[in-house]
């Protein structure tokens, strides 16, 4: 098992582990699949951002992702960044998203970042329990925010001071 940043190479894989999120979850918002176009745009945004954008690679597959986007625009927001794991629903359970933000949180750390968000839709226990074994706490709970799958959805935000 190998945590390393995205390569192109990657993008393909990145693109099926989320539209599965997409498809069949709550987990994300977005309701139409992306391609993997969309991914590279994303991934050139990361990057040109100076921010990471990791995966962790399993006998040659991609087993999950993780990665950093900037808050908020404007310029004083340049501290906090929104973070996002994903891992391919045909391995959850065998750590890889602690692994991938064991790894993200290492990189942010190098970097001149001072709080790490992320945004949960709920209920979600799991994603929960994954954010706060890093020490993230809830913050918000914005309630009825979203609309997905004929249900109006819930999201919370955790944080953490790097």
């Amino acid at each position: 098992m190998m945590i390393r940043p995205v390569q192109p190479k990657d993008i393909p894989d990145i693109k099926n582990i989320y539209n599965y999120y997409i498809r069949e979850t709550s987990v994300t918002f977005e309701e139409a699949e992306i391609t993997e176009n969309d991914i590279q745009s994303r991934i050139q945004k990361v990057e040109s951002a100076g921010l990471p954008w990791l995966v962790a690679e399993y006998q040659n597959e991609i087993a999950g992702y993780a990665y950093a986007t900037k808050w908020k625009e404007r310029s004083a927001y340049r501290h906090s960044v929104e973070i996002s794991v994903y891992v391919d629903h045909n391995r959850h359970g065998n750590g890889w998203g602690t692994k991938l933000y064991q790894a993200l949180f290492t990189e942010l750390q190098k970097k001149d970042i001072h709080l790490a968000i992320a945004g949960i839709t709920l209920p979600n226990d799991a994603s929960i329990a994954l954010h706060e074994k890093f020490g993230m706490e809830k913050v918000a709970h914005f309630k009825e925010i979203g609309f997905k799958f004929g249900q109006w959805l819930d999201v919370g935000y955790w944080q953490k001071r790097l």
